[in-house]
């Protein structure tokens, strides 16, 4: 397995444009992904409130496209994507309010803790330069179980 790019990251989830929070890749295997972003902290991008700052809470949604991501990286070659909705957050712990000043590249790992035919769920943390800036599990479900 070799890292994948944006442009591979959006031939593969859903989120288009400027909505794709994530640069790369850069592991992954059968039950977790290690993703990069530092597109968060554009001035384009669409989370940021009216007032151009960005709360922490979205980091929540980077973290989901990590996962998005490792679904469809799981998944089998030939079979079609399969939507998945977030219907579930559980000891999210936000360790700052705002994303705003120099917090650098995110690393976003996410590790799946269950998941079957119907859903998954996930452990997350997204961290920059050694601080934590956010931890959690998600859960998601697909299109077919809802």
């Amino acid at each position: 397995m070799s890292a994948l790019n944006r442009e591979a990251i959006l031939a593969r989830i859903p989120h288009a444009g400027a909505m794709c929070l994530l640069d790369s890749a850069e592991t992954w295997d059968d039950t977790a992904i290690s993703c990069v972003s530092s597109r968060y902290a554009r001035p384009d991008n669409p989370l940021r409130r009216a007032d151009g700052t960005l709360g922490a809470a979205c980091l929540i949604e980077i973290a989901s496209q990590a996962i998005a991501l490792h679904g469809r990286l799981c998944a089998t070659n030939d079979a079609p994507p399969r939507p998945g909705f977030l219907v579930s957050l559980r000891n999210v712990i936000l360790h700052t309010a705002t994303l705003d000043g120099t917090h650098g590249a995110l690393s976003i790992a996410a590790r799946q803790i269950l998941g079957d035919a119907r859903g998954a769920s996930y452990e997350f943390n997204v961290s920059a330069m050694g601080k934590m800036l956010a931890e959690g599990r998600a859960t998601v479900l697909f299109e077919a179980a809802i």
